[in-house]
């Protein structure tokens, strides 16, 4: 199986089992490639803070699930070791919110990765990096 066909299984997968991110944030994992992963969510009235803008909590949901996928997507169950986020622009209701995450560097057990926040108008609403921790066993069964 290529790489390819590797990460967008075990995006699936995970995927699947998610109920966090597809049910209850109801995100769209759009792709899941090897040290990359894109999910999308709409900001929902639900998701408002006092402010009437998008919760960051939310946000960063959005930026956290998308990370798992991109650290994940080589079949090797990672966790997050750390990370940080900073918010640039509000969500606001009606907006769709397209996270895509990208590995910086994979070095043992320890990767960084990016996560890029943006609207439907291409604006970029926040910035988070994560740092991963690789643990023993796979995500999928190979043989």
């Amino acid at each position: 199986m290529t790489p390819e066909a590797l990460a967008a299984r075990v995006g699936e997968s995970m995927f699947a089992a998610d109920r966090a991110s597809r049910d209850f944030m109801q995100m769209e994992l759009v792709s899941c490639e090897p040290g990359r992963a894109v999910m999308r969510m709409p900001v929902r009235e639900c998701m408002l803070n006092g402010h009437l803008i998008c919760h960051g909590g939310f946000i960063f949901t959005l930026a956290d699930s998308t990370f798992a996928f991109a650290c994940n997507s080589r079949n090797q169950v990672t966790v997050a070791a750390g990370c940080s986020i900073e918010f640039l622009k509000a969500g606001k209701l009606g907006d769709v919110l397209t996270c895509e995450g990208v590995e910086q560097m994979l070095q043992g057990r320890h990767g960084i990765y990016d996560m890029k926040v943006t609207n439907q108008r291409d604006e970029i609403v926040a910035m988070f990096r994560g740092k991963s921790a690789a643990i023993t066993g796979q995500v999928i069964q190979q043989p």
